[in-house]
């Protein structure tokens, strides 16, 4: 599961434009960095310019999936992944990530010019969302669900085989307690027939 691209891109002119984008490329070899860039601006652009405001999708290409959410204003954010990446914990750094952009920079006037808009946290979102246990509250709560039962579970089986054990102690001493009930009768009769004068 990893993180390629993050992209904000504004979609409402022809073609779209890259406001800010933040790339983490070093999986590939060096010859490669450049025009594997390229690509993901490429399409990063392409899929924001033909999603409509207000939806969200997933294309995938080759190994690739870019997922692409569009907002009312005008703007568009793009998460370019891999296939196993989950595309719930990817909508949800969009949301974020659009919701942080469009109250930081309100007027779509800067947003013609790329360098106007500087978004460092972009970079920080990429390092953090590699793993999305990590970024994402919900797989968060689900990992220490998972844990949880799995706690849960030992301590069931322990509990199981204490009462197990519980049940062989409880017949041993019932079996010892008609034991020594015959024990007792036998030991009174062979007392009645000697009296001790």
């Amino acid at each position: 599961m990893k993180i390629f691209a993050i992209s904000v891109v504004r979609n409402n002119v022809k073609p779209a434009k890259t406001i800010v984008d933040e790339k983490d490329l070093a999986s590939f070899s060096y010859f490669q960095r450049s025009s594997i860039g390229e690509f993901m601006t490429f399409m990063s652009q392409t899929i924001a310019e033909k999603t409509q405001p207000g939806q969200r999708q997933s294309i995938e290409e080759s190994n690739y999936v870019g997922h692409v959410y569009g907002r009312s204003e005008g703007v568009a954010g793009v998460v370019i992944t891999d296939k196993e990446y989950p595309p719930r914990v990817a909508f949800s750094l969009l949301n974020k990530i659009l919701d942080e952009f469009t109250t930081k920079y309100p007027n779509s006037a800067l947003w013609s010019n790329p360098g106007q808009c500087p978004y460092p946290e972009l970079k920080q979102y990429i390092v953090t969302y590699q793993d999305p246990k990590q970024g994402d509250t919900i797989m968060k709560v689900q990992r220490e669900l998972d844990e949880t039962k799995i706690i849960l579970h030992k301590t069931i089986e322990s509990v199981l085989e204490r009462g197990e054990k519980m049940e062989s102690l409880v017949e041993r001493s019932d079996v010892l307690s008609s034991q020594s009930k015959m024990f007792y009768k036998t030991a009174k009769k062979q007392n009645a027939c000697c009296v001790i004068c």
